[in-house]
């Protein structure tokens, strides 16, 4: 006996079904993949800054074009040019270890630099080479990642002025206090003669009331 021809509405619906069947599982495991990396973020960052490492790292003044960004501050550092046997074996752009010691004030110095990761127990962070000297002084300048600090926008702009002002009085010692953990790095704050700048920021504007 012959099968009775399928009818194109039904067709279409069992079609419908199928595809809402493929969807499906594509949506929930693009939605969960986009929880995923944000989560990840989150909980390796904390990670860091409960059991990484805390240099302070001097900040140096900075380019006046670069002030008043609205919502961080923009960092530069003093002490982040190292030197190499030979200079023509690195270029500018690419990512390097850079193993950190501390002075006997406390303040991160560059030990040395590699391409590869360390593998002996020595704190390090990964950064990048942002300039290569070429006229034989084999000498590289390190471009670190924690260079803005995140502010509330009401407190950015008063901030920028109070660390731009530290960084050119001689007087004032400004750093940056940064959590360092197999090579990943947290900017935790910035401070000036031991004072966070959010401190210094927040007494600045209740005396302006």
């Amino acid at each position: 006996m012959d099968s009775l021809p399928q009818i194109p509405g039904c067709l279409k619906k069992e079609k419908q079904m199928i595809s809402k069947k493929i969807i499906l599982p594509i949506f929930i495991l693009v939605a969960l993949a986009q929880l995923y990396v944000p989560s990840k973020m989150i909980f390796d960052r904390e990670e860091i800054l409960e059991s990484g490492t805390d240099y302070k790292f001097s900040t140096a003044p900075i380019d006046p074009s670069d002030l008043f960004r609205g919502k961080y501050i923009i960092l530069s550092y003093k002490d982040n040019v190292v030197a190499v046997k030979n200079e023509k074996s690195w270029i500018a752009g690419e990512t390097v270890y850079v193993s950190l010691v501390k002075d006997k004030a406390g303040f991160a110095k560059i030990a040395s630099v590699s391409k590869e990761k360390p593998t002996k127990n020595q704190n390090f962070v990964k950064a990048e080479v942002s300039a290569v000297s070429s006229n034989g002084t084999n000498k590289l300048t390190i471009y670190y990642p924690f260079d803005r600090y995140y502010m509330e926008e009401s407190k950015a702009y008063d901030a920028e002025l109070i660390y731009a002002e530290s960084a050119q009085d001689s007087t004032q010692i400004a750093y940056a206090l940064v959590s360092v953990k197999n090579g990943d790095s947290v900017l935790k704050d910035v401070l000036i003669d031991g004072v966070s700048i959010r401190e210094i920021v927040k007494e600045k504007q209740q005396n302006n009331k």
